[in-house]
């Protein structure tokens, strides 16, 4: 099983206790009706699927039930690191697993 931090609770819990809630740091089209039928597909349904670190957010859904980012290696299945939603996207190298 794995153990994740939630940065607001302060706390490694079981992951039984979150939801993956998909990539982080998409941002959202500041007018979703103009944009044309590649882009809005794009923007809802094309993900990043690599090799190695991913940018995810998660949601503590037995606990504070709030939403944070963290950073998993695809490769081990391990939390690099977690942190509040809304910081800056951390800049790490693909060789800190």
């Amino acid at each position: 099983m794995l153990l994740i931090r939630c940065p607001y609770c302060e706390e490694e819990r079981p992951e039984l206790e979150f939801r993956n809630a998909g990539e982080a740091h998409i941002a959202r089209p500041t007018n979703i009706a103009a944009e044309t039928d590649e882009d809005f597909e794009a923007f809802f349904f094309i993900r990043s699927n690599p090799k190695g670190l991913i940018y995810e957010r998660w949601r503590h859904i037995h606990g504070c039930a709030r939403f944070f980012n963290a950073v998993r290696d695809t490769v081990t299945d391990k939390f690099v690191m977690t942190y509040k939603a809304g910081e800056p996207k951390p800049k790490l190298k693909e060789g800190s697993r």
